[in-house]
């Protein structure tokens, strides 16, 4: 683990990029378990039996609903999970509240998943809520090539962190510059890329869909504050980043 960065006085950006680290860490996901709660109940003829309440989840910080529906195993995916509560989470299924009791039994929500859930986004924002900093190309010391090579959100420590588009992991790791990054190839041949982590969900050569959780953003590497940094590039390799809001935006997003 690399030591603590200390902060300066310019917020949330990351510093010029350094030499690459060799040393792999990738950051592995804790996830709480629903319980199940048998009642006795007795019968007329004095015969007993045991009548189960439906399993349920407790939703935590950083959950989301395809997280929650991996960690538990639910029957039907995310999709079914949303359509079993929508009434609990509401109109958006990306946006969950720590707190909110959700039931695991989808056996009710039958050949109705399809109606009842949005189609599947082609693209969504990396993250929810943040304030954009950083743009592409932005000029300042903090950046040794001198210009921003993407986009930052300011965002708290330990927010979720989405996987843009539909792709596969084909880096997750550690970069002295970067902290705890994520890159995902897609469809259109572009990388995105996902740093300063405080923990990464996600292993190379593994699939994802828009909207996965694959992260929770930090303060990793060389920054001066939390936030996520996300960039586009034509390759894995440094040096060939392209303006991420507007690879955003070619997917039909309001950046």
């Amino acid at each position: 683990m690399p030591s603590p960065t200390t902060p300066n006085d310019t917020p949330n950006r990351h510093r010029g990029r350094r030499a690459p680290s060799a040393t792999r860490r990738i950051a592995t996901r804790a996830s709480a378990a629903g319980a199940t709660l048998a009642l006795p109940v007795i019968g007329a003829a004095a015969t007993s039996a045991f009548a189960a309440e439906s399993p349920s989840y407790t939703v935590q910080a950083g959950d989301s609903l395809s997280s929650i529906a991996m960690d538990q195993d639910v029957d039907g995916g995310w999709e079914a999970l949303y359509a079993a509560n929508k009434s609990v989470v509401g109109d958006n299924p990306d946006i969950i509240s720590p707190g909110e009791t959700l039931t695991l039994d989808t056996s009710d929500a039958g050949t109705s998943t399809q109606e009842a859930a949005p189609a599947a986004p082609t693209a969504v924002m990396p993250v929810s809520g943040g304030t954009a900093t950083a743009g592409f190309e932005d000029s300042g010391a903090n950046w040794s090539t001198g210009s921003h090579t993407g986009q930052d959100w300011s965002v708290p420590v330990g927010t979720t962190v989405k996987a843009a588009v539909d792709g596969t992991v084909v880096v997750a790791d550690w970069d002295e510059s970067f902290g705890y990054e994520v890159m995902i190839e897609h469809a259109d041949g572009k990388i995105s890329m996902y740093a300063h982590l405080s923990q990464i969900d996600v292993s190379a050569g593994q699939s994802v869909d828009a909207g996965d959780r694959i992260a929770l953003s930090g303060a990793t590497g060389n920054v001066t504050g939390p936030h996520l940094h996300f960039e586009v590039r034509t390759s894995t390799a440094w040096g060939t980043a392209i303006d991420p809001v507007a690879w955003l935006e070619s997917y039909g997003l309001n950046v």
